[in-house]
């Protein structure tokens, strides 16, 4: 789980990345990326309901949290990430979703 300080929480705070940041869309998720002047990172998530019922949307959401805690310590300094969970994303493997976060954050952070 990632720490309270590393999570975003208003929903401007989500606009704001969604809105202006790049778009990178791969199997199982869309990365939204963005940076912010601080060097503070930051990450949303966001898993609706089509990806399934609550327990399921749960799950797939502590999957990706625990994926992306992995890989933190990758991303620029000011980062802001929101991962939203496509309906494909409760069928598929944790390695599968892995290579696919791996994918995206490679191509929002070249």
């Amino acid at each position: 789980m990632l720490a309270r300080p590393l999570r975003l929480h208003r929903p401007a705070e989500f606009r704001l990345v969604t809105r202006q940041g790049r778009r990178v869309s791969e199997p199982g998720l869309v990365l939204h990326a963005h940076r912010a002047d601080d060097a503070a990172t930051r990450v949303g998530f966001v898993v609706g309901k089509v990806v399934g019922p609550a327990v399921t949307r749960n799950r797939v959401r502590r999957r990706l949290q625990h994926l992306l805690a992995a890989r933190l310590n990758k991303l620029p300094a000011g980062a802001r990430l929101v991962v939203r969970a496509t309906a494909t994303a409760a069928g598929r493997s944790s390695a599968a979703l892995a290579e696919s976060l791996d994918r995206a954050l490679a191509k929002a952070y070249p």
